[in-house]
């Protein structure tokens, strides 16, 4: 079967990190849907995979940086003290 041509275009180095966060994710899970489907070929499996690793590494630099601005946010002057949300408990 051949790749699709219709491939997300690149995030504009100037998008917000939220906008880029968002499309990496959306070509991510784009990706696994197309995995999950078993009609790629092996190449085509394993260009996918190796490009579906460059977007969870994309994701999970972004929530990282992410949390650590909440962080600084929660307490500027001990970004490192800062502690993480905790879900609100169930009744």
């Amino acid at each position: 079967m051949p790749e699709s041509s219709t491939k997300p275009e690149a995030a504009a180095p100037d998008a917000s990190p939220v906008a880029q966060f968002e499309q990496s994710l959306d070509e991510l899970e784009q990706l696994v849907a197309k995995m999950e489907g078993g009609e790629l070929t092996l190449d085509e499996s394993l260009r996918s995979f190796e490009r579906g690793i460059v977007l969870y590494r994309r994701c999970q630099a972004a929530l990282e940086q992410t949390e650590a601005r909440v962080k600084l946010l929660l307490d500027p002057g001990q970004p490192e003290s800062a502690r993480a949300f905790a879900p609100p408990e169930e009744p």
